[in-house]
């Protein structure tokens, strides 16, 4: 069930903030058009897409460690009986996400938390708010630590999902 709502929970945001890559590849191309076309750049569109970009990068987290499609170094654990590489990828996660995870987690919060006080922008010519990127961050962390815990619990449970072309 926690996993189901976990994996669901990451699949949803997963397939919502892909489309952000759509409407940032169009306002790229708008930009594009409008500087080479009409010469007309616009003076909003680099820092509205590097703010998109890394809201998308960020967000992802979650859904790619649903989908394992982090980087994975298994030298180690290929040539382990499927018993033991659980275990091991559980020692991992224990040892080396979760730390992890947690600080990016407790460390992007304080960061949001003092970017929205100050009311941070970005500079330059148009000066967007930077705080809903930086409470992005705090959010795709605890997204990512749910997913953590959600993983280690089919690991544990051999709750192990089919890739799909298989």
């Amino acid at each position: 069930m926690i996993i189901k709502a976990v994996d669901g929970l990451n699949e949803t945001v997963g397939r919502i903030v892909s489309v952000v890559a759509v409407i940032f590849a169009a306002i790229i191309i708008f930009d594009v058009v409008m500087r080479y076309a009409f010469n007309a750049p616009t003076r909003w569109a680099f820092d509205v897409t590097k703010q998109l970009y890394g809201f998308y990068f960020v967000m992802l987290g979650g859904y790619a460690l649903r989908h394992q499609a982090h980087v994975r170094v298994d030298l180690v654990t290929e040539r382990l009986r499927p018993l033991a590489r659980r275990w091991v990828e559980v020692a991992g996660y224990v040892i080396f996400f979760f730390p992890f995870a947690w600080v990016f987690l407790t460390r992007s919060w304080d960061f949001a938390l003092k970017s929205w006080q100050q009311g941070e922008t970005t500079y330059g010519s148009v000066q967007l708010p930077v705080y809903p990127l930086k409470m992005a961050m705090a959010v795709a962390a605890g997204l990512l630590i749910l997913q953590g815990a959600a993983e280690v619990l089919k690991l544990i449970l051999d709750k192990q999902e089919k890739p799909h072309g298989a």
